[in-house]
């Protein structure tokens, strides 16, 4: 054997050997706006996969502009591709409807969902100056619902499902101006859509006193939204439950993610999940309960680890 064919073999024994020090499973995780609460949440996940997996997994947080173009990326990204979305997006891609008519592609039907993370939870918050406990006496008030957002919307939608479409004054801010207005009684309440604990609130409800408003079973069946209950305390001098509506939102991937990845992505997630809680209570509402929210088909590896656990999954799962 000649010098250079033993310096060949012995490289690749050297490279086999040391391989598995290094091997290293990345993964491209995209959400939301910096400074959004999702995109904290995108660092919190990324931070739990590295400790929970001792660094095996190494994720990698994107800003996102909204969860429209997270699900149209889907066409030219690879394995490594994780997002997040409503689940009734994808199924509008997958129809090829709504803002996705005229867009379809064969890759959309390649999506498959991971795990479901915090809701998109309405809040309507009222100062306790303008003495609102109710949407009947938000009438002649100002209100801030902001532009643009899933919030902002989804406001304007409940507004007018409610009777108080041209009964409030809508104020021209955007929602980042929210507490400082409620505050200088330039507004009278404003909403905003976020996984509850939601930043916001809290600032307002410590700094200047709120009311969060609940919604009647009637007016949740009018909106047509998955209904949600915010815990007691949540929010300070916040002494009851509030009862109000949510959009689910959950971590996606595509079938081009092996199953053994996706298995790990999944079983660290939920591991990893009380942890998480212990730094940002929103990630306490979260229950495999919430797998009933997927309306397509799970990943084969994260159907795996929901089989172990004993969680149920439907037909449409598979």
């Amino acid at each position: 054997m000649s010098f250079t064919t033993r310096f060949a073999v012995l490289a690749s024994l050297a490279a086999i050997i040391v391989a598995p020090a290094w091997a290293e499973t990345r993964v491209t995780y995209k959400s939301a706006k910096v400074g959004s609460s999702y995109y904290q949440m995108a660092v919190q996940i990324s931070e739990a996969m590295k400790a929970g997996t001792d660094s095996e997994v190494s994720v990698t947080v994107e800003e996102s502009q909204g969860s429209v173009q997270n699900v149209m990326e889907v066409r030219a990204r690879g394995a490594d591709y994780v997002f997040t979305t409503p689940p009734a997006l994808v199924g509008l891609a997958q129809a090829g409807k709504a803002m996705f008519e005229g867009k379809g592609d064969p890759a959309f039907d390649e999506i498959r969902a991971l795990f479901p993370i915090p809701s998109l939870t309405m809040h309507f918050v009222m100062s306790e100056a303008s003495g609102v406990k109710s949407f009947s006496e938000m009438e002649g008030k100002t209100i801030l619902l902001g532009s643009g957002s899933f919030g902002a919307r989804e406001g304007a939608k409940y507004l007018e499902l409610f009777g108080l479409q041209d009964k409030v004054t809508i104020a021209d801010s955007e929602l980042s101006n929210a507490v400082s207005a409620l505050k200088n009684g330039q507004i009278d309440g404003f909403v905003t859509a976020g996984s509850y604990p939601a930043p916001n609130v809290i600032e307002a409800a410590a700094s200047t006193g709120v009311t969060v408003l609940s919604l009647s079973e009637d007016q949740i069946a009018k909106s047509k939204r998955t209904p949600l209950t915010i815990p007691a305390g949540t929010y300070a001098g916040q002494s009851e439950a509030i009862t109000t509506t949510s959009l689910p939102v959950v971590a996606y991937t595509t079938s081009k993610m092996d199953d053994e990845t996706a298995y790990l992505l999944t079983k660290t997630y939920w591991d990893m999940k009380a942890d998480m809680a212990g730094d940002a209570a929103w990630w306490d509402g979260v229950s495999t309960e919430m797998l009933s929210t997927i309306t397509t088909t799970i990943h084969p590896g994260a159907v795996r680890y929901y089989k172990e656990i004993g969680a149920t999954l439907s037909d449409a799962h598979m």
